[in-house]
């Protein structure tokens, strides 16, 4: 099978240099292999998501070097997660036959609060409190509060190996928990999108931030009850500010905007290349160069921060 990667944001707001770090090894990883580089938005709220700054993150890439093979506004609307609530329905009523589905009437405080089950990591690990619920009281509980709807997760590990982080298993009821596939609003969850349209668009090679580490393997187990081969998947280090904060979309963390206005494309590939152990020195390059040489062994699981050339910003 040929390869096929992509790169997924969610266009609510200006990509910064974490968004772009992601971008540029997931399209290196591909071309390395002569694969296929597909454009997804994941767009699922399309109030926070507006179209606008979907075409400026198209808009960027191709600015940086990065071009792609399917999705983006000239594939029409299939690449655009706020397009496909009828394909999500149809799988969400598979998985609601092959699983057991049910509404979910907590609120955010509670399922926040002190007293709900916390991993080591702090994670809130859903205690269940729903699950279970009879017909009646479901049926009261509905009068006052439109529900999400969650999926029972088995005792089962679900075991893999990340390309970059290496052997990782997570036993779902014990670490994952029951977890919302539709939320309150009726919007679908990103679990269970991501997971569809992975399989759908036939996406062999996942990368992105290790902080999404815990969620993959539930998409995994999802995968196999949809029928899907699951991806190999990469979780790249993340890309940290000087004083070891994660970059945010939200603090407008040296987002494209600024970036394109004091440098040149090759600058900011070279500098990121450095930062992920591709290239011995900062110094310019475009992100094609980068192909040949291209390697996983040589990035890093540890997290990385801004390289030098942007501290005068």
């Amino acid at each position: 099978m040929q390869p096929c990667g992509r790169f997924a944001p969610s266009p609510s707001g200006r990509m910064h240099l974490g968004n772009v770090l992601c971008a540029l090894l997931a399209w290196l990883s591909v071309r390395a292999r002569g694969g296929r580089f597909l454009l997804r938005i994941e767009d699922l709220d399309p109030e926070r998501c507006p179209r606008a700054l979907a075409d400026l993150i198209e808009d960027d890439l191709r600015w940086l070097g990065l071009d792609w093979d399917a999705g983006g506004a000239a594939s029409g609307e299939t690449y655009y997660q706020s397009s496909r609530t009828a394909v999500y329905e149809t799988y969400y009523e598979t998985l609601a036959r092959k699983a057991e589905v049910y509404p979910c009437f907590c609120s955010r405080a509670a399922l926040h609060a002190a007293s709900a089950p916390h991993l080591s990591d702090g994670r809130v690990l859903y205690a269940g409190t729903c699950y279970g619920l009879s017909p009646a009281e479901t049926a009261e509980k509905r009068r006052s509060r439109c529900p999400a709807a969650r999926i029972h997760v088995p005792d089962e590990t679900v075991s893999f190996v990340d390309g970059v982080q290496g052997a990782y298993s997570e036993n779902l009821a014990a670490e994952c928990g029951d977890f919302i596939l539709r939320r309150s609003d009726g919007v679908f969850a990103y679990q269970l999108a991501v997971t569809v349209d992975d399989g759908l668009m036939g996406v062999t090679e996942v990368v992105r931030g290790r902080d999404l580490l815990e969620s993959t393997a539930r998409q995994i187990w999802m995968h196999r009850l949809l029928g899907f081969e699951p991806p190999q998947y990469f979780h790249i280090p993340l890309l940290l500010d000087y004083d070891g904060r994660r970059l945010s979309k939200r603090d407008d963390d040296l987002d494209l905007g600024m970036l394109r206005e004091r440098f040149p494309p090759e600058q900011v590939v070279g500098a990121l290349a450095y930062a992920a152990g591709l290239a011995g020195s900062p110094a310019p390059v475009r992100a094609a160069d980068l192909v040949t040489g291209f390697d996983w062994a040589k990035v890093p699981k540890t997290d990385l921060y801004l390289p030098n050339v942007f501290r005068q910003l």
